[in-house]
């Protein structure tokens, strides 16, 4: 289901489901693409890339783990979990964890199986692309030891245990040679620190340094879009990237450190066009555009590329 935005205007808006501006297909999908998703208060729901469990079991069985209801796809079974809402119309969301059907209460079995099956192959490759998302993750965690690698602001960082260092020291080598990563994170941790040691200062260094980008892109952007900022916030929620308060206030997932700086900025642009259109209208979207007019190709990034388990 396509974004609608509600009739009144939201006292906030998050970067939940980045529905594209109306220029771009309007079909179901849903993250990494735009989410049949019921709209709540201007609202739809877009996950980070590495939020959710994999789905309970592999092709070609798919379980939601709140599943009460199943159905068949040819060899696939598809165990879906069915809420009943105060809707007009049945909504699909094909989550982490699998696929999710709100319907109104008047609506009977027999009509939401004939929705589903209506959808059966959207439904199905969206099971499969979530199924290899999970797998992907997965294959990405990260071991906290020496010699690890993790991506920081698009580039890979090499985690180094130096009892020397104090706290984190990012050094750079600009000799490096093609294809190696010439960024190295000096720990001052002894070389038998445990994982929950090196995990946790790793992560407060990349908070630290996700605050000190958040600043400096808000402070940019807030210029050129004529909006004031009042407080920025990191945010480790599960479900958005981001988030704007008509008050000023935006908060932004700390793990945007990951990325490039262009889908930073992309994040950053959004929410600071709230505080001019507290909507996804074509307006709200016009001002994006204004200061980022290829603002697509980071939002591209932001729902293909899969960041590495941290846990």
């Amino acid at each position: 289901m396509p974004f609608r935005p509600a009739a009144s205007t939201p006292a906030q808006l998050s970067l939940f489901d980045d529905t594209p501006a109306p220029s771009a297909p309007a079909a179901p999908a849903s993250w990494p693409s735009p989410g049949p998703s019921a709209a709540v208060q201007g609202q739809a729901v877009l996950q980070p890339a590495t939020t959710g469990p994999a789905p309970a079991s592999a092709p070609p069985g798919f379980r939601h783990p709140r599943a009460q209801r199943e159905i068949r796809f040819g060899e696939h079974q598809v165990h879906y979990e069915l809420r009943r809402a105060r809707r007009r119309s049945i909504g699909f969301v094909v989550g982490p964890e699998g696929l999710s059907v709100s319907a109104p209460r008047w609506v009977g079995l027999g009509e939401v199986e004939s929705a589903l099956r209506e959808k059966e192959r959207w439904i199905l490759r969206k099971l499969h692309e979530q199924s290899e998302r999970a797998r992907r993750t997965q294959a990405a965690r990260i071991e906290w030891r020496d010699g690890a690698q993790l991506p920081f602001l698009g580039e890979t960082v090499i985690l180094v245990l130096d009892p020397r260092s104090p706290g984190a020291v990012l050094n750079s080598d600009a000799d490096a040679l093609p294809g190696v990563p010439r960024l190295t994170l000096h720990l001052g941790l002894p070389e038998h620190a445990g994982e929950p040691q090196v995990r946790e200062l790793v992560q407060s260094w990349l908070q630290r340094q996700a605050r000190r980008v958040f600043e400096e892109r808000c402070a940019l952007y807030a210029a050129r879009l004529g909006v004031r900022v009042r407080r920025i916030g990191l945010s480790s929620a599960t479900t958005r990237w981001g988030s704007a308060s008509a008050d000023g206030s935006i908060r932004l997932h700390w793990r945007l450190v990951h990325f490039a700086l262009p889908v930073i900025d992309y994040v950053v642009t959004h929410e600071l066009a709230h505080l001019r259109e507290m909507n996804h209208s074509q307006a709200f979207w016009d001002v994006v555009r204004s200061v980022m007019p290829d603002y697509e190709r980071a939002l591209g990034t932001l729902r293909q590329q899969v960041l590495p388990a941290l846990d």
